[in-house]
C-alpha cells in the first residue's frame, strides 16, 4: 500500500482514540447534554467518516472486518438535513469506533506494511 494509506489508517486511529477519551465513562444523557464534549466528539467522528469514505477500494478489500458499510451509513445520517440521529451517533461512539480500533490493532500487528509511512 502507499504512504497515503498508512496516513489514512493513522488518522482513523487517532480520531478514534480521541472519541474514546472524550466519552469514557459517559452515559448517553451525559454525552448529549454536554455541548462541548458532543461538539468535539462529532468533529472526530466526522474525521473518521470522511477518512473511511475516502479509503481506496483495495484497502477496504484488505480489511474486510472493518465495518466500512457502517461508516458509510453513519456518514449518511450525519449529513441528513435537520442535524443528526442521536442513536446513530451513540452507536458510532460505543460500537463502531471501538470495533474499528480493535481491528486496526489486529491489522497493525498482522500487516504492519499497511500502516507504513514509507513508500
Amino acid at each position: 500500500m502507499s504512504m497515503l494509506t498508512g496516513a489514512m489508517l493513522g488518522i482513523l486511529e487517532e480520531a478514534g482514540m480521541a472519541v474514546l477519551t472524550y466519552t469514557e465513562g459517559l452515559l448517553p444523557d451525559e454525552f448529549f447534554n454536554s455541548q462541548l464534549t458532543q461538539r468535539e466528539v462529532l468533529k472526530q467522528i466526522r474525521v473518521m467518516v470522511e477518512t473511511a469514505a475516502n479509503a481506496p477500494p483495495e484497502l477496504k478489500q484488505q480489511m474486510p472486518e472493518i465495518d466500512w458499510a457502517g461508516w458509510a451509513q453513519l456518514n449518511r445520517q450525519l449529513t441528513q438535513a435537520g442535524g443528526f440521529e442521536q442513536d446513530a451517533v451513540w452507536f458510532g461512539v460505543r460500537s463502531l469506533v471501538p470495533a474499528t480500533l480493535m481491528w486496526l490493532r489486529v491489522y497493525r500487528k498482522d500487516t504492519p506494511q499497511l500502516f507504513s509511512l514509507m513508500s
